[in-house]
């Protein structure tokens, strides 16, 4: 008798209480039509304030494939999923979220890619209905981030797709504190399978990532993959040493030749040292984020603690 492969689902949440129930509804009601395949459902919920848990613990307790993990605090996003993709076992993990703006209907063409053989199949976002100027600016990003990165990296994924176990089990033994998990999925090197999609907009409740949050992931996917922003800092600095020196020496000669006709005047020198500091505090700050990252990396805290198992 052959066993059916098993398909971790793992949705971490946060203040989801009017989406949890509609997420675990369409999971369900997908893989009602894969009777070759068994699924588990986890649910990584990041210490929610509202009722999400409660409504978590009430569908676990009449669905035996409802698994959840309750942290113990509030420990970010790029932690808590990542955390939870490492504790799901099965052949394959999709990670999809709970706000719905992702279309779990492709979770059919995931297992499908998945099953021609590829070990990752990610969603990629073609178009968004989120508010456009943040979409054309992540959209920037990312093509940023492609050019400076040391690795080929995914534009325009959250994340949502499907990870073969083998994956997984390769990022266990990486141990990273605060990992960048796009990017560490780049850095592994399995073929990818893309699957563009459009993505919707939030009917219900409120996201929890703001600009502090983006800003965070959006500098741990550079200060992680690009050594780009530390040597443009040694060049811009060499650069500008040397046009200060040529410009001092200019005006210099100027004066020397044109003495009664040639003020020096105090306005070029406050511009002159306001540019060269805004310069020196933008490297700074970024060698600050360096070093941040590498502090944090070091001091192995990890990735989550958990409160509470249920269904495990």
């Amino acid at each position: 008798m052959n066993h059916k492969k098993l398909i971790s689902v793992l949705t971490p949440c946060y203040n989801e209480e009017k989406n949890i129930e509609e997420v675990y509804l369409k999971v369900k009601e997908i893989f009602e039509e894969f009777e070759e395949y068994d699924y588990e459902h986890i649910f990584i919920d990041n210490a929610s304030s509202d009722k999400t848990v409660s409504i978590l613990k009430s569908i676990a307790s009449k669905d035996p494939r409802i698994k959840i993990i309750i942290n113990a605090r509030n420990f970010g996003v790029i932690r808590s999923y990542y955390y939870g993709l490492l504790q799901a076992y099965g052949d394959a993990v999709v990670l999809i979220f709970a706000d719905l703006q992702e279309p779990p209907s492709l979770i059919k063409e995931f297992i499908k890619k998945w099953e021609e053989g590829y070990k990752v199949v990610q969603a990629v976002k073609t178009f968004s209905e989120e508010n456009y100027l943040l979409f054309t600016i992540k959209k920037l990003y990312y093509y940023f981030l492609g050019k400076v990165s040391e690795v080929e990296l995914s534009g325009n994924t959250s994340g949502f797709g499907l990870y073969d176990q083998t994956i997984l089990n390769v990022l266990r033994q990486i141990d990273d504190p605060y990992p960048y998990f796009k990017g560490l999925i780049s850095e592994i090197g399995f073929d990818k399978a893309k699957i563009p999609y459009t993505q919707n907009k939030r009917k219900r409740g409120v996201s929890a990532m703001n600009f502090y949050k983006l800003y965070d992931y959006a500098m741990l996917g550079i200060t992680s993959h690009s050594k780009v922003p530390l040597r443009l800092a040694t060049m811009v600095g060499f650069s500008l040493s040397v046009l200060c020196c040529l410009l001092a020496i200019g005006t210099f000669v100027a004066k020397l030749l044109f003495w009664n006709y040639f003020p020096i005047g105090i306005a070029a020198l406050i511009i002159g040292v306001f540019f060269l500091s805004s310069v020196q505090l933008f490297f700074i700050g970024m060698i600050g984020e360096y070093i941040g990252l590498m502090n944090m990396r070091m001091l192995k805290r990890p990735l989550v603690i958990e409160r509470e198992r249920i269904n495990f």
